[in-house]
């Protein structure tokens, strides 16, 4: 079985997704969920479908491998970032090389980086008069949002659409694709 960890920092629904498609698969495990923050809805989500979690806080995640030596402890392969607002440090990079992924409510290059995340990205979108947006599912480097991308599917905005209604359309992408690109990149990985 591969392992998976779903980190979130959110409500939870891309975990909820992903924890959906994979609940009777023979090769997949969603094995524990990480948040950083106590009052995410994730937490409600984990314990709905008996998953393991972890709370991990700055110092332990950004300045110690206390988070790294978890994960290898519950010999986890491969890390979902869903919604997850820290910067992954370079200990968890280097100790799990190609096998970190990250979902991000734009098309990338574009609307990238420290501080564009959620509504922030929607409303820049909005606010530059783009006409489509978009996911883009990629690799985690050392760098906010410029890791290998792997996939990205678009929608159209609209000349009524708001951050809101542009919202509902990529959540609407997020959960059509982030489960089964994620299922197809580990169709091809070897522990």
């Amino acid at each position: 079985m591969i392992k998976l960890a779903i980190f979130a920092s959110g409500a939870g629904s891309n975990a909820a997704k992903i924890i959906e498609h994979f609940k009777n698969s023979s090769t997949v495990v969603i094995d524990l969920i990480v948040s950083n923050k106590k009052e995410a809805g994730v937490w409600g989500i984990a314990a709905a479908n008996q998953i393991d979690t972890l709370y991990i806080n700055r110092e332990s995640f950004i300045e110690s491998d206390a988070c790294v030596k978890q994960l290898q402890a519950r010999s986890i392969d491969f890390i979902v970032l869903a919604g997850f607002l820290w910067k992954v440090p370079e200990s968890l990079i280097h100790a799990y090389p190609g096998k970190i992924i990250n979902i991000h409510p734009a098309l990338l290059p574009k609307y990238g980086g420290k501080g564009m995340y959620g509504m922030h990205v929607h409303e820049a979108v909005i606010a530059a008069g783009e006409k489509e947006s978009g996911i883009t599912i990629h690799y985690v480097d050392a760098h906010y949002d410029e890791g290998d991308i792997i996939f990205q599917a678009k929608c159209t905005i609209e000349p009524t659409d708001t951050p809101a209604s542009l919202a509902a359309k990529i959540h609407v992408l997020e959960h059509a694709h982030f489960p089964v690109v994620i299922e197809s990149l580990l169709s091809g990985f070897s522990m």
